[in-house]
Formats: structure tokens, C-alpha cells, sequence
């Protein structure tokens, strides 16, 4: 179970709407969804949250490409909507890295289902292995909303309403929740 919602800062303050993410393939239509909230190019925040499990929150500021950051990335990549948050570049990873590529580096030899097996015994698993445990992206996303670095990497299960609270939108936020 998951829930998903934008908050849209305007001149009166934040606009909540649920958000259905099962159109939504890529960062960019997410981005873009984003972006139609908040017709005069606000900062528009995309709030998911995955059965208590992991929270990640998106930054749209106009046109400016979107800030991300995932409370822990290795959850998230079990999740489909975790993937779309989940980018080459937040990963550090060079973008259109895949298990060929990976393959490529691999001194030992093996092919593609021994290499499976072996990152079975010994780190836990393929590709996941480039997904680290805790969190990703970029910490400071919400300082200048009132929730610093430090705040964000401390919140607990229920996140996004702590985080509703810090930017004075909890009323909004439970209205769509």
C-alpha cells in the first residue's frame, strides 16, 4: 500500500491533491504532474510513502529539474514507485548502467546467470547490490521550508505528516490522505 500526494505552495499557502501514480513510468511524468499542480511555477513537493517502509519526497521548483531525496533507497527499489524516484544520477551510477554493463566489469569471468548466483553468496544479490541501505538524494531539500538536514534523515513512520507539520500543511495534507 501506498500513498502519494502533491503539496503546491501559493500565495495562500499549500494545496494538497492525491496524486494516482499508476501513469506515472519516469521522473519526468512525474516532474510533469508536478508541475501541472502549480500553474505559476511554485515549489511543488510530491510526498510517497510506501507501507511505512520508505518515504520520498520530490522537489519541483518551475522548470528546474526536480530534487529528490528517498529515506532509504534499498526499500524502495522493491517497490515500483520507488524505482521512478531511484535515477542513475541519485544512485551514482552513469546513466544507462544496467547488468551488461556491469557484466563488463566483472574480472572473474562468469556469465550473467554464474554471476547471479555468486552475488547470491556473497553480497546478497545482482543489481541491488548497487543500492545502498538508508537514505539517498539530496538531505537539505526542505531547509528553507523548516525541515533541515538533520530533521529529514531523524523522521519517523508516519514522515510526511511530521514533515506537513514543519511546513504548516498538515490540515491540507490529511484532507487528501
Amino acid at each position: 500500500m501506498y500513498f502519494a500526494a502533491l503539496l503546491a505552495r501559493t500565495e495562500d499557502g499549500w494545496e494538497a491533491s492525491d496524486t494516482e501514480l499508476d501513469d506515472v513510468e519516469t521522473l519526468s511524468d512525474l516532474a510533469d504532474l508536478a508541475r501541472e499542480a502549480s500553474p505559476e511555477d511554485d515549489t511543488v513537493l510530491v510526498l510517497i510513502e510506501q507501507e511505512d517502509a520508505w518515504f520520498g519526497v520530490v522537489r519541483i521548483d518551475g522548470e528546474e529539474d526536480p530534487r529528490i531525496y528517498v529515506s532509504d533507497a534499498a526499500a524502495a527499489a522493491r517497490s515500483s514507485y520507488g524505482e521512478i524516484l531511484l535515477t542513475d544520477e541519485l544512485l551514482g551510477r552513469e546513466p544507462g548502467d544496467d547488468d551488461t554493463d556491469l557484466d563488463a566489469l566483472d574480472l572473474d569471468g562468469t556469465e550473467d546467470g554464474e554471476d547471479e548466483e555468486e552475488s547470491d553468496d556473497t553480497e546478497g544479490g545482482g543489481s541491488a547490490d548497487a543500492v545502498p541501505h538508508g537514505p539517498v538524494g539530496d538531505p537539505g531539500i526542505l531547509d528553507d521550508l523548516g525541515v533541515s538536514e538533520k530533521e529529514l534523515k531523524s523522521l519517523s513512520d508516519d514522515a510526511l505528516t511530521e514533515i506537513a507539520d514543519a511546513l504548516g500543511a498538515s490540515e491540507v495534507l490529511e484532507t487528501v490522505r
